[in-house]
């Protein structure tokens, strides 16, 4: 695995500044020389002066510059030399292979993804991802491509975390897809962390932005939603009802309002429970009769 180290580069503006005078004194000496007729009275001067121009034109191919959040790998001869991150005119080496790396946040959506979830449901999900380069050495020498290894193993964290759990959970015991987006999402950033860190790639957040069930069988599911949403309502009005005729025989019993016997207290239950559990407006019949 490779590590980032610093390289040593300098202030372009220091060594610009160094670099102009020596220029510019080299050059016009050569010219004096030349138009002097000096040069066959000092060969070995001449020679020093063009060698001289020649490398101080070289070391002007030394600059660069950085924006903010841009940094540059430098390589010399196939071997890694460290990375600058100092936005600004910078110069090194001017035989170093500069690499530029750009260190700011990007977005990756994935695509929409069809996968089954923990019952087997066919179901559609897709995330979006924020991450950046983190180090600098292990996304150009670590990976082929850090760009396509970041999308293939966040699509492989967003069908694994999928398929862990269910889409929906009705009665709310259990976490899932949809009631559950912050514990997912927490997982599966977590999960695309550890997958990408050999990239040197840092994932600042991971969320779902898009999960439904396949369109195959989206209208069944819907019709099991709402059924399962009628059953769970009725569970509790029938469990509501009963609490209530159970504290109108008792308070009927305590305050002594009326002794039922065991018939008629089937009846007023039955009646209470019909009026109670009814999911219309009941119409009331008065007995002015008796049950016997």
């Amino acid at each position: 695995m490779s590590k980032e180290l610093t390289a040593r580069t300098y202030s372009g503006w220091t060594f610009l500044l160094s670099l102009i005078p020596a220029i510019i004194t080299v050059t016009v000496l050569f010219i004096h020389m030349a138009s002097g007729g000096l040069v066959p009275d000092h060969p070995v001067l001449f020679g020093l002066l063009i060698f001289t121009d020649a490398v101080l034109l070289i070391l002007l191919g030394g600059f660069f510059t950085l924006e903010p959040n841009e940094s540059a790998v430098l390589i010399f001869l196939g071997k890694y030399q460290g990375t600058e991150k100092t936005s600004g005119f910078r110069w090194t080496v001017p035989f170093f292979q500069r690499k530029k790396l750009s260190l700011r946040s990007r977005n990756f959506d994935s695509q929409k993804l069809k996968v089954n979830d923990k019952k087997g449901n066919p179901i559609e999900i897709s995330a979006v991802i924020v991450w950046q380069i983190s180090d600098t050495a292990q996304a150009l020498f670590d990976v082929e491509d850090y760009n396509q290894f970041v999308t293939v193993q966040a699509e492989s964290a967003v069908r694994h975390v999928a398929t862990s759990y269910n889409y929906d959970s009705s009665e709310g015991e259990e976490l899932s897809l949809r009631s559950s987006l912050k514990e997912v999402s927490d997982r599966l950033e977590k999960e695309i962390q550890e997958r990408v860190e050999a990239a040197g790639v840092s994932i600042s957040e991971a969320r779902i932005n898009h999960l439904a069930y396949a369109p195959e069988i989206a209208g069944a599911m819907l019709q099991r939603q709402q059924a399962e949403a009628v059953i769970a309502a009725r569970t509790k009005i029938v469990d509501g009802a009963v609490g209530m005729v159970q504290l109108a025989l008792k308070k009927l019993k305590e305050e002594g309002v009326v002794d039922l016997d065991e018939e008629r207290k089937a009846a007023m239950v039955s009646n209470l429970l019909v009026v109670l559990c009814a999911d219309k407006a009941t119409t009331p019949v008065i007995n002015a009769g008796t049950l016997y």
